[in-house]
């Protein structure tokens, strides 16, 4: 059974609820259960957890269960209880089984993974107690070593949920890597990949032939001294040790017409009381799709409608401190974004980075498409700069443990602001052979460098280098 079970319920888990539910595995030995607003922990003699249950989480935007489980959901909103029982412990896993099916049972709704709805038998709990999570706890972590953190997921997508967010947290307090440990068929959320530090950090995926490689870089990995770490090829040497390659991470050859248009842009805003977040990118949104985002949150699943006012408000309560969102769209237009908002010298800053997904047949936005897009951005939304890419990637924005090629540039954009800093012509004669594009005001314009944008050819790359060190002035 998985490590992870979410139950999906209309209403909402009271407390009551939630003791019925441990109460499923066996209750003899189930005591001081707190469980209104706490992670909830069952814990074993000697006060390891063997089963962490968080708040329930109300979810009002479409299509999560469906994007980071596979699963159907009950119409918005709903409420998404997550347990995740320790790894290696049977009786554990069975409990969690138990607790996310009872739950279900009680107040309506359906479990995942479907073999949790079957797991209603009595669990012997003997030696078992449920008491509220320690402040120190860190019920996502499964081996913690001097040098890493390891947490073992089952799970379709590896997303940035509660557990998983604590850990980055944690682990980055420590000054400790995290590896996260998944079987073949498991893929990364962008937010989770976008998160993943260096090295030491690293995903590691479990292979049946190699045993295990690296889910990003395809290296093959094993364990020693506390982490896992790269394998050297018997035909390597200390000068080249040749990390030898998983074969499971091999390319697909054929083109499956699925692409991805990623954006990363920085705008720097003067601070202000009356300024509100998240504008940039909804403006950017509305252009590229003709919709607002659908939702946003500070893990995932994101939880809470869009709202620009929300969002600020939220940023300003967490002010000095940095604030990191997620932002998604419907089902029927997938796309996902990380915001970090933070207060600078210069004012404050959002930077975002953002994708969107298109399958066989799905136009990608035009060259028109996305220079409206940026002008919008450098006239009214304090556009610092601005990266377009396009690659050839799933349209479920979603990372495999497999090769996917990178993206290439497809246009750049410098804010108004930049170009003025820039001493003479030196932003408007580029060594590019197309000179760039102005947007906004002819007396204080941002300009727009075009690429050729073709995912096949990688050649664009040494053009956009060329355009940085010019910009630089190297």
């Amino acid at each position: 059974m998985t490590k992870d079970v979410v139950a999906l319920t209309k209403n909402m888990p009271d407390p009551l609820s939630v003791l019925a539910a441990l109460l499923a595995g066996g209750p003899d030995l189930l005591a001081g259960v707190e469980g209104d607003g706490a992670v909830v922990q069952l814990c074993d003699e000697q006060g390891r957890p063997l089963v962490s249950i968080e708040a329930p989480q109300l979810v009002q935007v479409r299509g999560e269960a469906q994007r980071l489980l596979g699963a159907s959901e009950p119409e918005v909103p709903y409420w998404w209880t997550e347990a995740r029982a320790t790894t290696g412990v049977k009786e554990a896993e069975e409990l969690a089984g138990a607790f996310a099916a009872r739950i279900a049972t009680l107040v309506g709704g359906t479990a995942w993974p479907p073999q949790a709805a079957r797991s209603l038998a009595v669990v012997d709990t003997d030696g078992m107690r449920a008491v509220p999570t320690p402040a120190a706890a860190q019920p996502a972590v499964d081996v913690l070593t001097d040098k890493v953190a390891v947490v073992i997921q089952d799970r379709p997508v590896v997303a940035m949920t509660a557990w998983l967010s604590n850990a980055f947290r944690a682990v980055a307090e420590a000054e400790l890597g995290l590896q996260i440990v998944t079987p073949a068929g498991t893929r990364l959320s962008p937010a989770v990949r976008g998160s993943l530090p260096g090295w030491p950090s690293r995903w590691v995926v479990q292979d049946e032939k190699d045993g295990y490689y690296d889910g990003l870089s395809g290296a093959v990995l094993h364990w020693a001294d506390g982490l896992f770490v790269t394998a050297e090829s018997p035909d390597g040497t200390p000068e080249d040790p040749r990390t030898p390659m998983a074969d499971s991470f091999a390319p697909t050859v054929a083109d499956d017409g699925e692409r991805q248009l990623a954006v990363s842009f920085r705008a720097i805003h003067p601070a202000d009381e009356r300024l509100v977040l998240g504008g940039a990118l909804e403006a950017v949104w509305r252009e590229l799709t003709g919709e607002p985002p659908a939702g946003w949150g500070t893990e995932e699943p994101a939880n809470l409608p869009w709202s620009v006012r929300q969002l600020t408000d939220l940023a300003y309560e967490r002010a000095p401190a940095p604030t990191w969102l997620v932002v998604v769209g419907s089902p029927e237009r997938p796309a996902l974004a990380t915001v970090r908002i933070s207060r600078t010298k210069g004012g404050v800053e959002e930077d975002v980075t953002l994708a969107f997904g298109y399958g066989p047949g799905e136009e990608v936005p035009t060259d028109a498409d996305v220079t409206r897009a940026a002008e919008v951005l450098a006239t009214r939304h304090d556009l610092q700069s601005m990266l377009v890419q396009v690659r050839r990637a799933r349209r479920d924005l979603s990372v495999p443990p497999r090769f996917e090629g990178p993206g290439v540039p497809y246009a750049f954009v410098l804010g108004a602001d930049e170009v003025r800093e820039m001493p003479g012509d030196r932003a408007r004669r580029t060594p590019l052979s197309q000179p760039p594009r102005e947007l906004g005001p002819k007396r204080r314009p941002a300009l727009y460098y075009p690429f050729r944008g073709d995912p096949s050819d990688l050649s664009g790359w040494t053009d956009f280098e060329r355009l940085m060190s010019h910009l630089k002035g190297n």
